[in-house]
C-alpha cells in the first residue's frame, strides 16, 4: 500500500466570524410559557428585570465577546457592568471594554432604560461621544445604529447631528432626505459637511481649504446658502430645492440595527422611508458648486489669499449678492475684533482731588455769626464752581488703556426718550396695502434709531445728516447702516443698504414712506 505524501495538508488560520453570523448556542435560548425565547428576546426579558439594578463599587474585569449579553458574563463581569452602568447614568464614563458598552447600547435600542425617545437618543449620543476616542471601533456601529434609532422614533431633526458626530457620514439616501428637509424648513441649518457630496469636485484638495479655509467656509457657507435661497424665493418664487417630478420619489426599506442584539418584535425588522434623489439632479449640483466657488473666491480676496478658482462662474446677479454680503459681514467682524480702549482711573490721584475738594468746601461753608444773604449767595456759587472744577479735574485724570470701554446712554436718548420710542416706519395707507408681508415684518423689527437712519437716507443731505445722527447716538454711521442690513437679512432676505445708500432695487419701496 502506497501513501502519497506529495501534497501537504491544507492549513489556514481560523477566521474570526462576523458578529451577525455566529450560530447561537442552546444556552442562548430559554423556556417561556409561550415557547422558546430567542437570544434577543431573552436579553430583553433580562434587561427589563435588571433595568433599575445598581451595582456596588467593583473592580474592572476584562470582557470580550462577539455576541455580548448578560448570559455570557461571569459573576465578576456582571458586578462590574452594573457598577459601570450606574456611573454612566450619573454622567461619569470610566474606562471599560467595548463589549460592556455594547450591552448597554443594546438595552437602549431595545427601548429599555429611558422614559422617552429623546432621553434614549441623548444617552446613546453621550456613550458615543465619551468613548469614541478610547474605542474607535464604536464609530462603525454607532453611525448606523443612531440613524436607525432616529428613523424608528421619527426624530428627523437629529439626523444632522448624527452626521456631525460621524464626521460627515450619512447613507446617500438619508443625506438626500435630510437635505430636502432642511431646504424646506430652515436653510441656515445646512452645513459644509452636508454639501460636500453634492459638489462636482473634491473641495478638500484645494490649498485654500487645507490652509485654514475650511474653518472660514464652515462659517460662511450656511449664511451664503440661506441668503441665495431667500433671494431666489423672493425674486423667482423658487429656492435652491430643485423641482422634482413626484414620480421621481423613491422608497427604500432599511434593515434595523444590523449586527446588534435587537428584538425585531419591538419596532419591526425594517423601516421604510421615501426620499427625492437630489444628488442626481445635475442642475442642483451645478448651482451649489458655483455658489461654493464664488464664496471661496471672495473669501480668498478678503483674506489676502493668492489665486482664484477658474472655470464655471455664477450668474452676475447672484455673484454680486454674495460678494456684497461677504464684504459687509466680514467688515463688521473685523471691526468687532478690534480691542477698544479701557478707561482706568488713578485711584490715588482721585482720592487726593477729593480731599482737596473737601478742604475748599469746608472753607467756603464757614459762616459768620450774622451772615448776609449776599454772603450765602457767594458761598453757594463758590461751591458750585468748586464742584464743577473738581469734577472736570477728576475727569481729566482718566487715562485710556488697552481693554474694553462701556458707554452710557446718549444725551438724545435721555432728553427725548419718549419721543424716540414713538418713531415707527410707516407708509401711506394706499402704499402699505400693496406691500408684501416681509416688508411689514421688516418695519416692525426696526428700532427707532434705525427708522431715523432710513429717514436720513431718504433725505436731501444723507451724508451730513447721517453723521449728525450717529454723533447724537454716540455711534458710527457704518454701525447704524450695518444694523439695518442685519434686520433686512432676517426679514426680506437681502441687503438693503450698499455704499451708504438704499440699493436701487428697493428705493421704490420707500417712495411713500411717511416722514
Amino acid at each position: 500500500m502506497e501513501i502519497d505524501l506529495s501534497e501537504e495538508p491544507e492549513t489556514a488560520a481560523v477566521p474570526v466570524p462576523d458578529r451577525s453570523t455566529i450560530v447561537q448556542s442552546a444556552h442562548d435560548t430559554m423556556q417561556h410559557p409561550g415557547g422558546i425565547l430567542s437570544s434577543e428576546k431573552r436579553f430583553v426579558e433580562e434587561a427589563k428585570q435588571w433595568v433599575e439594578m445598581e451595582g456596588d463599587v467593583s473592580p474592572w474585569v476584562p470582557f470580550m465577546s462577539y455576541w455580548p449579553t448578560y448570559g455570557v458574563m461571569n459573576e465578576a463581569q456582571r458586578k462590574w457592568y452594573m457598577f459601570w452602568r450606574k456611573e454612566v447614568r450619573q454622567g461619569r464614563y470610566p474606562d471599560t471594554d467595548l463589549s460592556y458598552l455594547f450591552v448597554h447600547i443594546y438595552e437602549l435600542i431595545n427601548g429599555i432604560g429611558w422614559q422617552n425617545p429623546q432621553d434614549g437618543y441623548d444617552q446613546l449620543k453621550q456613550l458615543w461621544v465619551n468613548y469614541r476616542e478610547r474605542l474607535p471601533q464604536l464609530n462603525i456601529y454607532m453611525q448606523e445604529w443612531m440613524v436607525d434609532y432616529v428613523l424608528v422614533h421619527q426624530m428627523e431633526m437629529s439626523l444632522s447631528e448624527v452626521m456631525g458626530l460621524s464626521g460627515g457620514y450619512l447613507p446617500a439616501e438619508m443625506l438626500d432626505r435630510e437635505l430636502q428637509r432642511i431646504l424646506q424648513d430652515k436653510v441656515s441649518d445646512i452645513s459644509l459637511n452636508m454639501l460636500q457630496r453634492y459638489y462636482d469636485y473634491d473641495i478638500t484638495l484645494s490649498k485654500f481649504y487645507r490652509d485654514g479655509g475650511k474653518e472660514v467656509m464652515e462659517q460662511y457657507i450656511p449664511q451664503v446658502m440661506a441668503l441665495v435661497h431667500s433671494y431666489l424665493e423672493r425674486t423667482r418664487q423658487v429656492g435652491l430645492l430643485p423641482e422634482c417630478d413626484p414620480n421621481d420619489e423613491r422608497t427604500m426599506e432599511r434593515i434595523l440595527f444590523r449586527k446588534a442584539v435587537y428584538d425585531d418584535s419591538i419596532y419591526g425588522r425594517s423601516v421604510s422611508f421615501s426620499y427625492m434623489p437630489i444628488g442626481e439632479q445635475a442642475e442642483f449640483v451645478q448651482m451649489v458648486t458655483r455658489i461654493y466657488r464664488c464664496t471661496e473666491n471672495k473669501l480668498r480676496e478678503l483674506l489676502g489669499f493668492r489665486g482664484r478658482l477658474r472655470g464655471q462662474t455664477l450668474e452676475p446677479e447672484l455673484a454680486n449678492l454674495i460678494e456684497r454680503y461677504l464684504d459687509k459681514t466680514y467688515a463688521i467682524e473685523q471691526a468687532e475684533s478690534v480691542e477698544q480702549p479701557m478707561i482706568r482711573i488713578d485711584s490715588e490721584k482721585l482720592a487726593s482731588l477729593q480731599q482737596e475738594s473737601e478742604y475748599v468746601r469746608l472753607a467756603l461753608t464757614i459762616e459768620d455769626d450774622h451772615p448776609s444773604e449776599e454772603k450765602d449767595d457767594e458761598v453757594h456759587n463758590a461751591n458750585v464752581t468748586s464742584n464743577s472744577v473738581d469734577a472736570l479735574e477728576a475727569r481729566n485724570e482718566i487715562t485710556p488703556t488697552e481693554g474694553s470701554m462701556e458707554s452710557g446712554p446718549s444725551a438724545v436718548e435721555i432728553a427725548t426718550g419718549a419721543q424716540v420710542e414713538s418713531i415707527r416706519l410707516q407708509w401711506d395707507e394706499s402704499a402699505e396695502a400693496d406691500l408684501d408681508e416681509e416688508w411689514l415684518l421688516f418695519a416692525k423689527e426696526l428700532s427707532p434709531q434705525q427708522v431715523q437712519t432710513i429717514h436720513v437716507l431718504l433725505g436731501a443731505s444723507p451724508d451730513t445728516e447721517l453723521m449728525r445722527l450717529a454723533e447724537q447716538y454716540g455711534t458710527m454711521p457704518t454701525l447704524l447702516l450695518d444694523e439695518i442690513n442685519d434686520v433686512a437679512m432676517e426679514t426680506i432676505g437681502d441687503l438693503l443698504i450698499d455704499a451708504d445708500r438704499i440699493v436701487p432695487d428697493y428705493i421704490d419701496v420707500f417712495e411713500h414712506v411717511k416722514r
